[in-house]
């Protein structure tokens, strides 16, 4: 009898058990039917602000739970460098299967860049939106660290690779070429008698093309380009890059690290003297591959943005010149910035790890070498008409330090186009603008 009663107790135990793990698991099912979309759109467009706007951001919030969601929106207001500035909430209620759209105005700040947490704290779920607006973008100053000797060390630079002959040479690759277009490989030495190498693409029939000259990205290997219907299109592979890695071929993590404890034989000094040389190479061979040397336009981005604005400060033979996200632009700021991430981020992480490896190297010593090829230190002598696009939640190129160095182009032709729900990259829309844009330069139909 007692055994029979202890049966019945267990499975009486047991019963209960089953049933709290069903009730659980119910729940759980219940939690994971729903789900909220929130749709963040600032006052302006771009969420580029002046002074005296009101900074404002509207969220649409979208619930599919089956159930009442309450809770609250939080709005913290931080620095570019995350430094906190403000905070303030209001409340959220949404019924079953419904959306509610909250107004949010933020506190009107200075010149700079800003970033605005978005926290949704619900029922059955939290998330956060993080966004970057901007205001008076092009009142932002920042500090210039160009050493006393830049100038004559770069026109030492230049004029050394002037004594190094180039050594032209452009074939037909028949296999590239299409009915429309003809694909040539573009050789020639360059700074310290390396063999670096591109592609040129001219349409066939006419003349006198104006010249889309491409730099390369990040370790990015440039291709033949078909896509321009208007324009010749020349695109360059740096040393390392692409066809041009026969001599110097450094791993993609290790390319801008090469030399970095020497002013003189960091890579960007060949680099940048490579696309100097493909300027050489344009105006040199301009009458044999049909090409227009008046109309040159210069474009890249990240990296390409850096070596863009480097060769249009040092190349008066650029007419125009375009580029995206520019990396590297203000390295202090840019350093400053990205040290106070909460995960460490590319371009600070390889410069922050090689320092740790390399303990006689320090962060002020990177910084001295990096005063002689920050392009910010080339921006006042841009006098051709310059057009910058970037993306605000870009953590690689930090908008201020973009800002920074545009704000120092002497060219009032100069304009930026900014994308604010973007990170490293910029959008269709942007690429249609600058096209046009070139276009209208170059009076072209």
């Amino acid at each position: 009898m007692r055994s029979l009663q202890g049966f019945k107790f267990f499975i009486f135990t047991i019963s209960i058990l089953l049933a709290g793990y069903c009730s659980a698991y119910a729940q759980d099912e219940e939690k994971s039917e729903g789900e909220v979309f929130v749709e963040v759109k600032p006052g302006n467009k771009d969420a580029i602000f002046k002074g005296n706007d009101q900074i404002d951001f509207k969220l649409k919030v979208k619930s599919t739970y089956a159930t009442t969601q309450d809770g609250k929106l939080t709005y913290n207001v931080l620095t570019d460098d995350f430094k906190p500035l403000s905070t303030a909430s209001l409340p959220v209620h949404l019924t079953k299967n419904s959306s509610e759209t909250y107004s949010v105005t933020l506190p009107k700040r200075g010149p700079g860049f800003y970033r605005v947490h978005f926290m949704l704290n619900l029922t059955e779920y939290d998330d956060t939106v993080k966004r970057v607006f901007g205001i008076d973008p092009e009142k932002i100053k920042t500090t210039l660290y160009k050493p006393v000797d830049f100038d004559a060390f770069w026109k030492g630079t230049i004029d050394t690779l002037k004594s190094i002959k180039p050594e032209f040479n452009a074939t037909e690759d028949k296999k590239r070429s299409t009915k429309d277009k003809i694909v040539y490989l573009c050789e020639m030495k360059s700074w310290e008698g390396v063999t670096i190498r591109g592609w040129l693409t001219v349409p066939k029939g006419g003349k006198n093309w104006p010249v889309l000259y491409r730099v390369p990205g990040y370790t990015i290997e440039m291709k033949p380009d078909y896509d321009k219907e208007d324009f010749a299109v020349f695109t360059i592979n740096v040393r390392g890059n692409g066809n041009s890695r026969d001599v110097i071929a450094p791993d993609y993590k290790q390319y801008n690290l090469v030399n970095i404890e020497s002013r003189d034989k960091y890579i960007y000094r060949g680099a940048y003297m490579d696309c100097l040389r493909g300027m050489d190479f344009l105006v040199a061979n301009a009458e044999k591959l049909r090409l227009n040397a008046d109309k040159i336009v210069v474009e890249g981005g990240s990296q390409g943005g850096a070596l863009v604005v480097f060769t249009a400060a040092m190349d008066k033979r650029v007419k125009l010149c375009t580029f995206q996200v520019p990396l590297y632009a203000d390295m202090h700021d840019s350093y400053a910035i990205g040290s106070s991430y909460p995960v460490d981020t590319w371009p600070t992480l390889v410069f922050h790890d090689y320092i740790k490896k390399h303990p006689g190297f320090t962060k002020e010593k990177l910084l001295k070498v990096w005063d002689y090829y920050d392009p910010q230190n080339f921006a006042d002598k841009v006098k051709c008409k310059a057009l910058m696009g970037i993306g605000l939640l870009d953590e690689f190129c930090p908008p201020r330090c973009s800002f920074g160095m545009y704000n120092k182009f002497p060219n009032s032709g100069k304009e930026y186009f900014v994308v604010a729900d973007k990170a490293h990259e910029v959008n269709f829309t942007y690429f249609t603008f600058q096209y046009y844009w070139l276009k209208e330069d170059f009076r072209m139909p």
